[in-house]
């Protein structure tokens, strides 16, 4: 063991590597348990390309035989419904976990100098995580994958000028969900987005270990954590715990495999999307059909628009400086409103 150490030690500067993360350290105070939920959702990104790569072996993109793949999968591939089961309850616990780090983000006010290329990462990586979810959903061809995917393209249709274009891009050239958004689907969820996510996780992995965890400015720091050993076997006792998580779920709550898409039918009722995308379906139910005479869905989509610029544009409102403090304060009573009316909407 010690010759290969010195083998890859002359080859590999890992030497250097330890040494950096042994001078790392984290802030110890009354919220240093929301640092782990960044681990958190980086173990369970891990987790979904380990058995979304394992689903691919069986699975054939086509909707004649897509459902029939995924049929086998659970009932005849040995184990099969297990990996299917890991893979669907990981999507969910990965977004979660992501969506509370990202909000222990916001209200440590972790965007400020010079934090503000890890923040827009990290934002950027959250819309992807949302694209993973969007294009997995049709990909068993079961009759609410389909009809959620059917709706969920026409929503941004409703834009101006750039409506029309990104729903020819998601869907294909036709007027439905066809054999062509299939295709597309499945090359988005199992290469492109896996592609541009691996990029920002490396990126913002990077950033965030040279620019430290934040504090938040009212807590009270106890001490510094040492990031290796000590904070690592933290990050690992909790990896355990959501493993121990995952497989409770997968065994005792498998997944259900709907039926099998009828492209003639007419949607199912009391059809809904995933519970991540409910408070944006929740808003355009209980909205009338025009406001103003503009249509409900063209105020919504500029409305999310709008509210993703300002989370993007974040450190650039919030710099700490006298002068704009009421527009800061503003700016925070907003986004705690649109906070507290996305959990309502969702629940």
């Amino acid at each position: 063991m010690s010759r290969i150490y010195r083998w890859l030690a002359e080859r590999v500067p890992s030497g250097e590597l330890i040494l950096f993360l042994r001078r790392k350290t984290v802030p110890e105070h009354r919220h240093t348990p929301w640092y782990l939920f960044g681990g958190l959702t980086l173990f369970f990104f891990l987790i979904q390309l380990i058995s979304g790569t394992l689903l691919t072996i069986y699975y054939s993109p086509a909707p004649e035989t897509a459902h029939e793949s995924v049929t086998e999968i659970v009932q005849s591939v040995g184990y099969g419904w297990f990996v299917r089961g890991v893979h669907v309850w990981s999507s969910h616990l990965l977004i979660f976990c992501a969506l509370v780090h990202l909000t222990s983000k916001y209200f440590f006010r972790a965007y400020r100098k010079p934090r503000e290329l890890t923040w827009l990462s990290g934002v950027l990586l959250m819309l992807i995580l949302f694209g993973f979810a969007f294009t997995g959903h049709l990909l068993p061809w079961d009759t609410t994958g389909y009809f959620a995917t059917q709706i969920g393209t026409e929503i941004p249709g409703t834009l101006p000028f750039v409506g029309p274009i990104l729903v020819k891009l998601i869907r294909g050239a036709g007027e439905y969900v066809d054999a062509e958004t299939l295709t597309r689907m499945y090359s988005l969820h199992t290469v492109i987005l896996p592609m541009i996510s691996m990029i920002f996780i490396f990126f913002h992995l990077v950033l965030s270990q040279f620019s430290g965890s934040a504090s938040p400015a009212e807590a009270r720091v106890k001490g510094q954590i040492p990031f290796l050993p000590d904070f690592i076997i933290r990050d690992g006792l909790a990896w355990l715990l959501g493993l121990m998580i995952l497989f409770t779920v997968s065994i005792f709550f498998p997944p259900v495999l709907g039926p099998k898409a009828d492209i003639f039918a007419s949607p199912p009722p009391g059809i809904k999307p995933e519970w991540y995308f409910l408070p944006l379906f929740q808003v355009i139910r209980v909205l009338p059909g025009t406001i103003a005479g503009i249509a409900s869905e063209v105020l919504v989509n500029l409305t999310v628009a709008v509210l993703l610029g300002g989370i993007i544009c974040l450190p650039w409102f919030d710099r700490g400086n006298g002068r704009i403090l009421r527009f800061i304060g503003l700016v925070f009573l907003l986004f705690n409103i649109t906070a507290i009316a996305i959990s309502y909407m969702t629940i």
